[in-house]
């Protein structure tokens, strides 16, 4: 598991879709569909594991993409 298209997929395999509109959105709620699950005992430690550590890393780039854009609106204004 590599990218937030495969934990996505992960989570279609037990019927959610999660769409939001926004990709960070997205993220944060594919977390916490992942967490429910988890919990539920339908997915086991490992791939948890490996999928929350996508989620953790698509959600930083994506804060950092932001973080970035808003400094680049800044200069130029």
């Amino acid at each position: 598991m590599r990218t937030l298209y495969d934990v996505q997929q992960l989570l279609k395999q037990f019927g959610v879709y999660v769409h939001l509109g926004k990709r960070l959105w997205d993220i944060e709620l594919t977390s916490i569909e992942l967490r429910h699950i988890y919990d539920a005992g339908l997915i086991d430690g490992k791939v948890y594991r490996d999928a929350k550590l996508v989620l953790v890393r698509e959600h930083r780039l994506e804060t950092n993409e932001a973080f970035n854009h808003n400094l680049l609106e800044e200069k130029f204004k």
